[in-house]
């Protein structure tokens, strides 16, 4: 492990990237035909995408195929892992694959690194962090294997066709332009793909297989609107406060995270825009079938999707032509010219725990036990405007506020606001927004937000930390923000 300790987010020179490869791909039917052709040793680094979420069936076809091979200490540079991702424990327990890097880990993989069963440290990092750092060469792939949901036989494949449509591959972009080998991996070979996400001349072979995976399990129980009534006020004092900053023009951009929380807001906002005849440029990042709505109903002009959240959303990207592809370059690479968190307005976001500092922890439990990851969290709270985070105060008795979290996935630097049920924090860095929102009757300071919390749940005992490091969490500059711990038995 060899990284620079985090130095506060900085002012970053934007580049256009030009990829340029020239090669035909060959086709085959058979997996181990196709690992055949490939340059497979000890100590190489795979890459996947996550765009089938938990329904992926590609990256344990074939890890099971390499483990069956015999390679050893593999790099698994996966975009997220799952828990359908769980026959990797095995792996990690053989050391067949010593390493993961990855924007999200959770489920039995997440436990096993947790408990300190892969051999070297693991790193997780964001969705723009990760093309960053393949793109500039930081992060170098052996072979890419890309679950296409459609495939010609030149190369080109798209999301947003076949059986297995996930609706965009933005997250497998940079690994098809910088692996040196590229294969797709697809159960729909067609004639031909008219617009398709990856290039025919970045792919060096197609395998047609009877199923790359499940579309339904894009879906999955962080991907739903709340029901609580709890979160479902959270959800309305947050709008409320997002109009009385003023923010919310004609024009606005905006983006919501895959919480309950998080996704309620989009919903009330809706209602909002309509009771106050508002409309919006754009919104981005996972789509969700409230946003298709809104974009259909014309509340957004246009949206910028980088993944599908819902098989709605896949049956949107496919149809309407305001409904945009982009990389996850295009999307959250600090050093790509143009990328779009950095053009946000707003953004809506969760968290496991935020300190007193408005750092938040989306990485870890209380405990330490990997529970996901950045993903985009930290990228787009760099990028907005107004970055928000939507908590229940208490959740699980156990207070949202702390006095330090228990690991850094985002700094408390680009945080601007934090709505509760029992009231919302400016962060002080934010004076502008900190004027427009002193009047609200909901607002506090994040001190006594802390107070409210502890008078509810007591003093939380601190739990100890392991000697080993097992992970560290990674901010999209490639600096180091926190270490974790091994937690033990």
């Amino acid at each position: 492990m060899n990284q620079k300790p985090f130095q506060g987010v900085q002012t970053y020179t934007t580049k256009e990237y030009t990829i340029e490869k020239k090669k035909s791909a060959a086709l085959f039917t058979e997996i181990d035909d196709m690992l055949n052709t490939l340059q497979l040793k000890d100590g190489m680094a795979v890459s996947f995408h996550h765009h089938l979420r938990n329904g992926d069936e590609v990256l344990p076809m074939v890890m099971a195929a390499l483990q069956k091979r015999g390679i050893k200490n593999i790099t698994l540079a996966a975009s997220s892992v799952f828990p359908c991702h769980a026959m990797l424990v095995d792996l990690l327990e053989d050391g067949t694959v010593t390493r993961i890097h990855a924007d999200y880990i959770s489920g039995p993989v997440a436990e096993a690194i947790s408990r300190g069963k892969c051999k070297e440290v693991c790193t997780i990092t964001t969705h723009g962090g990760r093309p960053r750092a393949i793109l500039e060469g930081e992060l170098p792939i052996d072979v890419a294997f890309l679950a296409a949901p459609s495939a010609d036989k030149k190369g080109n494949a798209t999301g947003s066709m076949g059986p297995s449509s996930c609706g965009v591959l933005g997250y497998a972009i940079a690994d098809a332009q910088m692996a040196k080998e590229v294969v797709l991996i697809t159960d729909h070979l067609v004639d031909s793909v008219d617009e398709p996400e990856i290039d025919g001349h970045w792919v060096d072979a197609v395998l047609t297989v009877d199923r790359i995976g499940d579309k339904n399990g894009i879906v999955s129980g962080t991907t739903r609107v709340t029901r609580d009534p709890v979160g479902l006020r959270v959800a309305r004092h947050t709008v409320d406060a997002l109009a009385m900053s003023g923010i919310l023009d004609d024009g606005f951009s905006f983006q919501t995270g895959a919480g309950g929380i998080s996704l309620a807001v989009a919903t009330y906002l809706r209602d909002w825009m309509i009771e106050h005849n508002v409309k919006g440029s754009f919104a981005s990042g996972g789509i969700t079938d409230a946003l298709v709505q809104m974009m259909e109903e014309g509340l957004f002009e246009n949206l910028w999707d980088v993944q599908c959240f819902t098989v709605g959303a896949t049956e949107s990207i496919a149809k309407n032509a305001n409904h945009k592809k982009m990389s996850a370059s295009k999307y959250a690479n600090p050093l790509q010219m143009g990328n779009i968190v950095d053009q946000l307005d707003v953004v809506i976001l969760g968290a496991s725990e935020i300190d007193l500092d408005f750092n938040v922890n989306v990485t870890t439990g209380s405990d330490g036990m990997i529970l996901g990851g950045s993903g985009g969290h930290a990228d787009t709270a760099a990028g907005a405007k107004i970055a928000v985070i939507v908590t229940k105060l208490v959740n699980a008795r156990r207070a949202a506020v702390v006095k330090k979290v228990r690991t850094i996935s985002t700094p408390g630097e680009t945080v601007d606001l934090i709505v509760t049920e029992r009231g919302l924090a400016v962060n002080p860095k934010n004076q502008w927004l900190t004027e427009k929102l002193k009047h609200h009757p909901m607002y506090c300071t994040i001190e006594q937000l802390y107070d409210t919390a502890i008078q509810m749940t007591g003093i939380p005992k601190e739990r100890p930390k392991g000697e080993k490091v097992v992970a560290v969490s990674e901010y999209r500059d490639g600096t180091m923000l926190d270490q974790i711990y091994e937690v033990e038995e």
